[in-house]
């Protein structure tokens, strides 16, 4: 049995092209010769800038790439053929597939409607202004290039509670749509940000309308028989409404023919919001540990004066390692993007080596981490920037390593604010390691392995430490790693 080990298949500035769903085919065996199990793939459907669009402006959730809709037939990663066989050729060779799943806005509505709006105070959403406001706004969806394929559903303005633009008047800002199908104020059980953080962007979809809820649910058992994913990832979950999901992902496990893997993105840095946020769905999904990264980019950015010892301090794999997915880096924290906490080259192979290796959370890596990514884009700064971001050059042996030695009983020794160290004990089946890691200078730890392990010699298995290290009589050894860098010692003999 494998270790879990997902991959994000895809960055936010992948070149656009129909490019993505070949690559993901063609990749396929050598995903999962390195030890991949899973890869999480873009949003596969329409968005509202057609061809080039990343995927979460969300347009039409049937259209994954066969109707001229939004000025092209394929989408920014290909056509729906090249998607199914990409689908086929990950699970030929063992490797699921987890589906991005945007359900909290959608954009690029096909016609406008006379709707009655009040404005909204941004800063606090509670504040919503008496003023019945009488317009047009952009809510009424009808997919004429579908035509009423797979689904006849029209969305128009009684499945929104919101949105940010409206026209005569025209104006732009934060508008509760005036709906007696759903009453008034917004969700409950969302991120109590500026006072309710229901409300994120374009037409926001209000799951008090039933019929919403159950297009939703439909749609679900829809892209599972047509596209055979083995798991989903869920958007901006902080925006919907906890009781929604909860119902939704016992529909789809309840249709589905395996369990599937469920991570949902609740990005928060407090770890009680995420703590709050799995009790309140039954802990159904998983979520991604944001507080974590936040650590990981903090470490990068500190070097030596980070006290290495408190890393997984209030994080979520250390409060709740079940229901955590552990990432070093997305598409939200890379440079010049909404979230942007990008962890600094010199660390990530520590911080990859603490996600991977370790006996707590699932592990994610990042497209660009394992084949490198290049662009340009124009920053909050009103400045144009070209950003490399290089292949992290320890990642597959860490994968590998993964695989092959991250098993057993976990003892750590976090016992110093510049130097850590955690072994695996290894299993009958399967050997262990030892992991130590530096922030400062070259770091070393005294590691008591047991009588079992006297005598054994080790060797670095990244090549960063070039002697071989015996343990004495009683199994105890002393494990070293370079400056700013991280060792993982094996076996010699394996």
């Amino acid at each position: 049995m494998q270790n879990p080990t997902l991959l994000q298949f895809f960055h936010w500035y992948y070149p656009a092209g129909g490019q993505l769903w070949p690559e993901a085919a063609a990749r396929a065996p050598e995903l999962a010769k390195l030890g991949i199990t899973a890869v999480w793939l873009p949003p596969i459907y329409k968005g509202e800038s057609g061809g080039y669009s990343v995927g979460y402006d969300a347009y039409d959730l049937f259209d994954l790439g066969e109707f001229e809709q939004k000025g092209s037939r394929a989408t920014k990663y290909g056509d729906k053929q090249q998607l199914l066989a990409a689908v086929a050729a990950l699970k030929e060779h063992h490797v699921g597939v987890l589906l991005d799943v945007v359900l909290n806005h959608k954009m690029g509505a096909d016609e406008k409607e006379a709707v009655k709006v009040n404005r909204v105070n941004p800063d606090n959403r509670e504040e919503i202004d008496d003023e019945e406001i009488e317009a047009q706004a952009w809510t009424r969806f009808t997919f004429p290039g579908r035509a009423g394929q797979y689904s006849q559903f029209i969305w128009d303005y009684k499945c929104f509670s919101g949105v940010d633009h409206i026209e005569e008047p025209t104006e732009n800002g934060i508008f509760k749509i005036v709906n007696d199908y759903t009453g008034d104020g917004w969700n409950d059980q969302v991120d109590d940000e500026l006072g309710n953080f229901d409300y994120l962007m374009g037409a926001n979809i209000d799951f008090r309308n039933h019929a919403v809820t159950e297009e939703l649910k439909y749609w679900a058992r829809w892209v599972m028989e047509e596209v055979h994913c083995t798991g989903f990832r869920l958007d901006a979950v902080k925006h919907i409404p906890a009781w929604f999901y909860k119902e939704w992902i016992d529909h789809i496990q309840e249709a589905a023919e395996q369990p599937m893997f469920i991570v949902a993105e609740y990005w928060s840095h407090e770890t009680d919001k995420l703590m709050n946020y799995i009790e309140q769905v039954e802990g159904k999904t998983m979520l991604f540990d944001a507080p974590l990264q936040m650590n990981f980019h903090l470490a990068s950015k500190q070097g030596a004066d980070y006290d290495m010892s408190t890393l997984f301090n209030d994080t979520l794999v250390a409060r709740d390692a079940f229901h955590a997915v552990t990432i070093v880096a997305n598409h939200d924290t890379q440079p010049l993007q909404s979230l942007e906490a990008p962890v600094e080259p010199w660390f990530k192979p520590l911080a990859y080596a603490l996600i991977l290796l370790r006996e707590q959370g699932v592990p994610t890596l990042f497209y660009p981490d394992l084949y490198g990514a290049s662009y340009d884009d124009e920053g909050d700064d009103g400045n144009n920037w070209h950003i490399d971001m290089p292949v992290v050059p320890e990642l597959e042996a860490l994968v590998q390593a993964r695989q092959h030695y991250a098993h057993g009983v976990q003892t750590d020794y976090f016992d110093h604010a510049n130097c850590i160290a955690f072994s695996r004990s290894g299993t009958d089946e399967h050997p262990g390691c030892v992991v130590i890691m530096s922030n400062g200078a070259e770091g070393e730890k005294n590691v008591a392995l047991g009588e079992g392990f006297a005598g054994k010699q080790w060797r670095d298995y990244l090549g960063h430490r070039q002697e071989t290290i015996s343990c004495d009589e009683q199994g105890n050894g002393i494990f070293r790693c370079q400056a700013g860098s991280v060792s993982v010692w094996v076996l010699a003999e394996q």
